[in-house]
């Protein structure tokens, strides 16, 4: 569907179309309407469906003719689970924002960095993307209030049930005036995330965009490798240097391994970093940005980053390690084949872990092929 018809205004239309955006995604061709006319709604779609703008555009449109914001009462509260996915978050409403004619300021602020340039940026902030921790912070500092706040988004809703969370946001709802708009949107629907929607909204437009498994499995070729633990390096080397692969996200279980795998591929000759939870964030900035722009043909990260890493037409993710759970192997493997682009996903699969590699295909309902790594030549990597 053309975005033309959805109600938004010409200037936005005009900057979509400059920005190569030709047609709305069937997530945004439905949230987008029903956003702009102040209804709840709960978005379940795939990851790399297009979800931050089904939020991003309306809420852009809703606050026109607000004017500018002279205080530290932000009118939309915009609230997720990583540093990644907030300033990847704020990018897309500074983004559209510059297209329009009564400027909405938009900030992110999370852990990991000093509170005090975010305490002193937050007069007139319009639209405040958090993550709940540091917006707890900025609270309790009487650097930020929420009193104001007309509308609610919880961007990766489930994950942040999932990463534990619970406590903070029951917090900051209660923070909150009753009477709002609540927009809740994640990939998955699990039992926690339609509980929490049943407190947050009231007759809420529910938006479930079903994912095909044959396009999915046409986008991203799945295959696996049957290797024992002490050859998962040589063949990581192997297959980056074998297939001439130029960018590559490389999925493991703790920091820890993230650390070992990256500084093993550089004393091979690999450019490679690490990025998870315990690297300061001008370290985690820095090598995303270094991934993102083609300099960095190898990033290591963590389950904690698998949703706050947003790259386009990314050819290749490696599984050195499972996930624990066949959601977190759909959220890995859907860094690539994005927005209708084709990509590769591996796996390394251990003697000891293929039962339970066999337990994520079944419940995922795919079928990869398993190669046994006997077959090939890793000598010398």
């Amino acid at each position: 569907m053309s975005f033309k018809n959805l109600g938004l205004p010409n200037t936005l239309v005009a900057a979509l179309a400059e920005q190569q955006y030709k047609k709305a995604y069937p997530i945004q061709a439905k949230a987008i309407p029903a956003i702009l006319k102040g209804k709840n709604v709960l978005g379940i779609a795939k990851t790399g469906s297009g979800k931050t703008a089904s939020f991003v555009l309306p809420i852009l449109t809703n606050l026109q003719g607000y004017g500018l914001n002279r205080n530290r009462h932000p009118s939309a509260l915009v609230v997720v689970p990583t540093r990644e996915l907030a300033l990847q978050v704020s990018e897309v409403f500074k983004q559209f924002s510059k297209a329009l004619f009564d400027p909405v300021k938009t900030m992110a602020v999370y852990g990991g960095v000093s509170i005090n340039p975010q305490m002193m940026g937050m007069n007139g902030v319009k639209v405040l993307v958090a993550t709940p921790g540091r917006l707890l912070d900025l609270v309790d500092s009487n650097a930020v209030h929420l009193s104001a706040v007309e509308t609610l988004v919880l961007d990766e809703a489930d994950k942040m049930l999932n990463l534990g969370f619970k406590e903070e946001m029951n917090r900051i709802i209660g923070l909150l005036p009753k009477k709002r708009q609540n927009l809740l949107f994640s990939a998955t629907l699990s039992p926690d995330l339609d509980s929490l929607s049943t407190i947050l909204m009231k007759d809420p437009v529910v938006i479930k965009i079903e994912a095909e498994k044959t396009t999915d499995i046409s986008q991203i070729q799945q295959s696996s490798y049957l290797i024992p633990e002490e050859k998962k390096g040589p063949l990581l080397r192997y297959l980056i240097k074998t297939k001439a692969i130029t960018q590559v996200l490389v999925f493991t279980s703790s920091g820890y391994k993230a650390d070992n795998v990256a500084n093993k591929l550089r004393k091979n000759g690999i450019k490679a970093s690490a990025i998870h939870g315990k690297k300061s964030q001008s370290a985690r900035n820095n090598a995303l940005n270094q991934f993102k722009a083609g300099t960095l043909p190898v990033l290591v990260a963590t389950d904690l980053l698998s949703r706050g890493i947003d790259i386009n037409e990314l050819p290749y993710v490696i599984n050195y390690e499972l996930p624990r759970s066949p959601k977190d192997y759909i959220h890995r493997i859907g860094r690539t084949g994005r927005a209708e682009a084709s990509g590769m996903a591996i796996s390394f699969v251990s003697p000891e872990s293929l039962p339970h590699f066999k337990v994520i295909l079944k419940k995922s309902k795919l079928y990869v092929d398993l190669i046994d790594s006997a077959t090939l030549d890793l000598k010398g990597y």
